[in-house]
């Protein structure tokens, strides 16, 4: 099955290059959001605190395709202050109703994946058909690429089971 859609979100870039590392590799198609009011500096640091503290949800930009369009989409996002970034939170929020089937990649300093997804579910109401994160730090070295080739792998089986992968799966210290 090859009808996924990547959405990312990225305030660095670093999540932006997972997602199109991924979508590479599965030869999907790319989508990303993007804050109507950009972040910069010290002051747009300090907005990511006080988005994360108070879960607020910022204007934004959706540039893709619509994802009803899609059997599923995966959203890849970074995590802050242990939540899902804000930008990604409007996103899912405003398209709740319009999204198909929702897979959850986080990418983050060292914690807060389960805080992402556990977000994700309780916005759409349903759970992700899978979840999984990769660290900066991953990123950076490209150690995860292999464990982004099994992730796709993951998303396309569960799409074509409509079973529900739990995090676990693919989690580097369950192997």
């Amino acid at each position: 099955m090859n009808n996924i859609l990547v959405i990312v979100y990225s305030y660095t870039g670093t999540s932006r290059r997972v997602a199109e590392l991924l979508c590479s590799q599965q030869n999907w198609q790319l989508a990303s959001v993007a804050e109507a009011h950009p972040r910069k500096g010290a002051l747009g640091t300090l907005r990511c605190v006080v988005d994360s503290f108070f879960r607020l949800q910022p204007a934004i930009r959706y540039d893709g395709p619509p994802p009803g369009d899609f059997d599923a989409v995966v959203l890849v996002s970074p995590i802050w202050m242990l939540q899902l970034a804000s930008p990604m939170r409007a996103f899912v929020a405003r398209q709740r109703d319009r999204l198909p089937d929702v897979a959850v990649l986080s990418v983050m300093g060292g914690q807060g994946a389960p805080n992402a997804a556990a977000e994700v579910a309780r916005v759409l109401g349903r759970a992700p058909i899978l979840s999984s994160s990769v660290t900066m730090r991953e990123v950076d070295d490209g150690s995860c690429a292999a464990r982004l080739q099994a992730f796709g792998t993951a998303v396309r089986e569960a799409e074509d089971s409509h079973d529900v992968a739990r995090p676990v799966t693919l989690s580097p210290q369950s192997s």
